[in-house]
C-alpha cells in the first residue's frame, strides 16, 4: 500500500502527516498488535499507562480490555484526535505532554504503589533518556513493555563480555529484570522505519539483587568506565583511589564490559564507604 506524499518527504497516515521531530512511525500490522498485546496480557481495572499512542492503533485493542487507562501524548493533533478514535470503548484519560518531563508517580493508585504498567511505542531519538527517566520512577512502576529499535533491545539484555553490554544494560539491570519478546519488521510500520525494532519487557525488582548505597556516585562509576570501554578497568578508573578498587577483588585489569552489574555495585559501595 503506498502512502501520499506530504510536505519535504513526510508520509501522510489515517490523514496525519508523520511528523520526523516526534520520530513518528506508526504501528499499522495487526498481527503484530495483537502479539503485543498477548504478551502483555491486560485485564479489567490494571492501571495502565500507554506513552505516545498515536493514531490509537495499539490503544484501540487495550481499552476495551482494560474498561480505563490512560495515554501521554505529545503531538497535540493526535491527542485531539483520540476521543473520537476511541469514543465508547472505554474511559480514557489524556495527557497531553512530554513523556521525557512527565512526573508519572501521581498515576500510581496509592502513595508508593507499584501497579503502574507501561507500554508504548518509544521514539527512536529519545528512547534512551526516556528509559532513565523512567527508572527514576520504578518506584510506582509493575512493568514496562516498549517497541524500540532492535540494537536498544539488544543493550537492555546484554550480558557482560558481549559487544552490546554498555552503560544502559547496567543501569537497566541494577533495577531491571530485562526480556527481549519478538523482533518486528519496518513494513509493520506506515512508514516503515530503516530500522527493525523488537518489543522487550522490562519488569522492576521489588528487592534489588545487588543494593547500592550511593545510586548517584554508581550512576557516575559506570558512566565513567564505559567512556573508556576499550582501556583497563584501572585507567578507566583512573579518578578513583586504586587501593578502593582492589579492595573489592575486582581485577583491575579487566575491561569495564566484562565486568557484572554485582561488580559496579560492589565498586561504588567500597568508594562510597571511603567517603569522609
Amino acid at each position: 500500500m503506498s502512502h501520499p506524499q506530504g510536505k519535504k518527504g513526510s508520509r501522510v497516515v489515517e490523514g496525519h502527516v508523520a511528523r520526523k521531530r516526534f520520530g513518528q512511525n506508526f504501528l499499522s500490522d495487526d498481527r503484530v498488535i495483537q502479539q503485543i498485546v498477548a504478551s502483555f496480557q491486560p485485564s479489567t481495572e490494571q492501571n495502565v499507562v500507554e506513552i505516545g499512542p498515536g493514531l490509537g492503533a495499539l490503544t484501540k485493542v487495550l481499552l476495551p480490555a482494560l474498561g480505563h487507562m490512560q495515554v501521554v501524548e505529545l503531538d497535540r493533533d493526535l491527542a485531539a484526535r483520540l476521543p473520537n478514535t476511541l469514543a465508547g470503548m472505554g474511559e480514557l484519560v489524556i495527557h497531553s505532554g512530554d513523556a521525557l518531563q512527565f512526573d508519572f508517580a501521581p498515576l500510581a493508585t496509592a502513595p508508593g504503589a507499584a501497579d503502574l504498567r507501561v507500554i508504548g511505542n518509544l521514539p527512536y531519538n529519545i528512547s534512551t533518556p526516556l528509559i532513565f527517566h523512567l527508572l527514576d520512577q520504578v518506584g510506582v512502576i509493575r512493568d514496562m513493555h516498549f517497541m524500540l529499535q532492535k540494537e536498544v533491545v539488544d543493550r537492555l539484555c546484554a550480558e557482560p563480555g558481549s559487544n552490546d553490554y554498555g552503560r544502559l544494560s547496567v543501569m537497566v539491570q541494577y533495577r531491571c529484570q530485562p526480556e527481549w519478546l519478538f523482533d518486528v519488521p519496518p513494513e509493520a510500520f506506515s512508514p516503515p522505519p530503516k530500522v527493525t525494532s523488537a518489543i522487550v519487557r522490562l519488569t522492576p525488582y521489588s528487592e534489588l539483587p545487588s543494593p547500592c548505597r550511593d545510586e548517584k556516585l554508581l550512576a557516575e562509576v559506570v558512566m565513567a568506565a564505559f567512556t573508556m570501554r576499550r582501556k583497563t578497568l584501572r585507567n578507566a578508573l583512573g579518578r578513583y583511589p586504586e587501593e578502593i578498587l582492589r579492595s573489592t577483588g575486582v581485577n583491575l585489569t579487566s575491561r569495564p564490559e566484562t565486568l557484572s552489574v554485582a561488580d559496579y555495585v560492589a565498586i561504588t559501595n567500597a568508594l562510597a564507604e571511603a567517603k569522609p
